[in-house]
């Protein structure tokens, strides 16, 4: 009988495994959960390591269920601008930016609130920082704002055509506002950019996962795999290992060959793999580019990012019957219909095909969803980003009444449905405590704002149960993952506090004393 090599004690266990609620000691032998309580105790060995947890609360371990490591290491760098309120804030930041390569002045994180209510332009920054390279990428990560300059470097002088709905935003004699709409648009300027070094890059991804880590997360869904990310997750565990299991889906966006995408499924690292495929259906509220059953206040977000929708069935059909997980971005109602409509009756070989976001759902949506066996996945701290009098930018365009079903979390859970929670790192906060947290509070941690929509607020267990069970049942890994049991994976979140009962404002900054993924130690407060 092998010994373990990691056996915590003086722990108080939830294991969300119905048949064995609770236990207070887990022992661990290469990346299995191999023994609890008294049968774990009796496989310490002369080389176990033992860790006395002094009463803390064992979980199993957190996976974010919507992530962008890589991608956020490498494009979300320079100024950071989600400070940003207003168009003063922004003045500010520019005249302190520090400029890169080529002059080149980068920032990201910007509020479209800064604006007023007026569509983005790069006045501002021809006001604060003439004649200069700017590149500044709106917090929703669809959207950027770009310099005169700029666009002359990229050959930007007008509206271009794409196979995705994507737009170069110009004013009424043709000339760009500087406004770059979804990621077609964004490319022509952002291929230009000043890339990091291989050095740096790798750097930042360790750092960003190694913070990710200390929140307690252990895995994660990582929803790109763009250029040659691949390449960099190959060369990262060339040099040692990476802190988190990721889960890929690269992109297939309108246009692109479906085969290639099959072939690279399967790819697989140490501790990665490709094993789903992502779509967009639209884009974003506050950009006017979502899918709505009926346009914003502006007369916007009426079309899909597929002009030829049927294409976009086709494309998922082609992957369900491949056996490949599907996971479309669908903001809006009219695109989430159109992913339930192309889904419902297809045969699904077993998986468990995903909806991201559902940032605006009716009642009759939730039960189609939740009927056609779909993953629900949301971003409770995306929530937070509105206001509860619907003053923002995103409740205004959609007004009151769709602004009213904003993220839906426990009408999916109360119909039964699976739902996956994550962060949408670096759009928003990768703090895995402030997702738990936010998902039942509805606003803020000790925010003296009133929650949004707080009869959508999640109990502290449904809460654990969307970065545990749920995330396990929505990547087919319910078996070996998901749950502390005896055989399944060893992946564990050790909190101060009890994640579940404490109280939420509590456990949006809890200390996190151990991570543990796949029976590697990636964090430690003990």
């Amino acid at each position: 009988m092998r010994t373990a090599d990691l056996l915590l004690v003086g722990t108080n266990i939830r294991t969300l495994d119905e048949s064995r609620p609770r236990a207070g000691a887990l022992a661990i032998g290469g990346d299995r959960i191999i023994g609890l309580d008294d049968d774990a105790l009796a496989l310490r060995g002369p080389a176990t390591e033992v860790i006395d947890l002094h009463g803390a609360v064992t979980t199993p371990g957190l996976v974010d269920g919507h992530m962008h490591p890589l991608l956020g290491a490498a494009t979300f760098r320079g100024a950071d601008l989600g400070g940003c309120r207003t168009l003063d804030d922004l003045r500010r930041a520019l005249r302190t930016a520090t400029a890169e390569v080529d002059g080149w002045i980068i920032g990201w994180g910007l509020d479209h609130n800064v604006f007023g209510g007026l569509e983005p332009t790069n006045t501002v920054l021809e006001e604060i920082l003439p004649g200069r390279p700017v590149f500044l990428r709106l917090y929703d990560a669809h959207s950027a704002l770009v310099s005169p300059e700029a666009l002359r470097r990229a050959g930007v002088e007008g509206r271009r055509e794409f196979e995705q709905r994507a737009e170069v935003v110009c004013d009424g004699d043709g000339r760009p506002t500087g406004y770059l709409l979804e990621f077609a648009a964004m490319e022509l300027v952002h291929a230009i950019l000043p890339t990091l070094p291989v050095s740096v890059l790798h750097d930042r991804l360790r750092t960003v996962l190694d913070d990710m880590a200390a929140t307690g997360v252990t895995g994660g869904h990582v929803m790109d795999a763009e250029d040659d990310a691949l390449a960099v997750y190959t060369a990262f565990e060339e040099a040692g290992d990476l802190p988190l299991r990721l889960r890929i889906a690269p992109w297939c966006m309108p246009g692109m060959d479906t085969e290639p995408l099959l072939q690279l499924q399967r790819r697989r690292g140490r501790r990665w793999a490709v094993e789903a495929v992502k779509f967009f259906m639209d884009g974003t509220v506050e950009g006017g580019t979502a899918w709505l059953e009926h346009p914003d206040c502006h007369g916007q977000s009426h079309d899909a990012s597929w002009r030829d929708t049927a294409a976009y069935t086709k494309a998922v059909e082609t992957f369900a019957a491949a056996g490949v997980q599907t996971v479309t971005h669908a903001i809006g109602d009219a695109a989430v219909r159109h992913v339930i409509e192309s889904l419902e009756n297809v045969d699904t070989h077993g998986v468990r095909h995903r909806i991201e976001h559902l940032e605006t759902l009716p009642r009759q949506l939730v039960h189609r969803l939740v009927g056609a066996g779909l993953v629900a996945s949301m971003q409770p701290v995306h929530a937070t980003f509105t206001k509860p009098d619907h003053s923002d930018e995103w409740s205004k365009r959609l007004g009151s009444e769709r602004a009213e079903r904003a993220w839906v979390c426990r009408e999916i859970r109360d119909a039964g449905g699976t739902l996956v929670l994550g962060t949408d790192w670096p759009v928003a906060t990768y703090d895995a405590r402030q997702v738990l947290a936010q998902a039942r509070l509805r606003r803020a941690p000790d925010s003296a704002l009133p929650p949004v929509g707080p009869e959508q607020a999640l109990t502290g267990l449904m809460a654990l149960e969307g970065m545990t069970t749920h995330a396990a049942a929505a990547d087919g890994t319910a078996q070996e993952s998901g749950r502390i049991a005896v055989g399944c994976r060893a992946d564990v979140t050790v909190f101060a506090v009890d994640p579940v009962r404490a109280p939420a404002d509590e456990v949006a900054t809890a200390p996190i004393r151990l991570t543990v993924s796949g029976g590697l130690v990636t964090h430690r407060d003990t």
